[in-house]
């Protein structure tokens, strides 16, 4: 079993990456294999409601991480997005990405566990993990929990290493994932119903 680990940062080994690392030696501690996959410093597009991916099955803007993401999601059998703390929110390249891939390639995450950690120099960081917790709630995804919020705390890298209690959620949170993992390996994914939308001005 394997596990992709989105860094949502726009710095490649920041506190994001090093939270993000010590829940993947807690899994990889209890056999599940990992990835951490970096989106970059980059612009990232969002979506612009062109709805071509529900005609082709993917985003028009198929490049970069998203390219990544679409090779990799579907052998994936768990998912866990971090993200630094902006304005009591995630990274917004982050959600620009995951708007797309949560649109167009739903059908690869669908009861596939997932979690959100999130960093900041000293508030916010709840916020930023209910913002993303929102991708998984609404596309059927079973969340596992940690002992507290999946928050570490740091401003200049480095500095989550030395949030004592921060690294341990993140390694509470690793096992959990893994034992959600190992306690559906061979349970059945239901079907899902056919979406019902329905809208409220006619």
């Amino acid at each position: 079993m394997k596990v992709l680990l989105i860094n949502g940062s726009p710095r490649a080994h920041g506190n994001t990456f090093t939270a993000l690392s010590e829940v993947a030696k807690a899994l990889n501690s209890d056999g599940i294999d990992t990835e951490i996959i970096w989106i970059g410093n980059k612009p990232i597009p969002g979506c612009i409601a062109c709805n071509k991916c529900q005609e082709t099955g993917v985003c028009v803007f198929n490049t970069g991480v998203y390219t990544e993401l679409l090779e990799k999601l579907p052998a994936a059998d768990g998912i866990i997005a971090g993200s630094p703390t902006y304005w009591a929110g995630p990274n917004g390249s982050l959600c620009a990405l995951l708007d797309r891939v949560f649109y167009s390639l739903s059908r690869f995450l669908q009861y596939k566990p997932a979690a959100a950690v999130g960093i900041c120099r000293r508030g916010g960081s709840v916020c930023t993990v209910e913002r993303l917790n929102k991708y998984f709630e609404m596309n059927n995804m079973p969340m596992p929990s940690s002992q507290y919020w999946n928050n570490a705390f740091g401003s200049q890298p480095g500095d989550v290493s030395r949030d004592e209690e921060g690294l341990q959620t993140m390694r509470t949170l690793g096992h959990n994932m893994a034992r959600l993992l190992k306690s559906l390996e061979n349970v059945p994914r239901p079907e899902a119903e056919i979406h019902a939308w329905t809208n409220f001005i006619r």
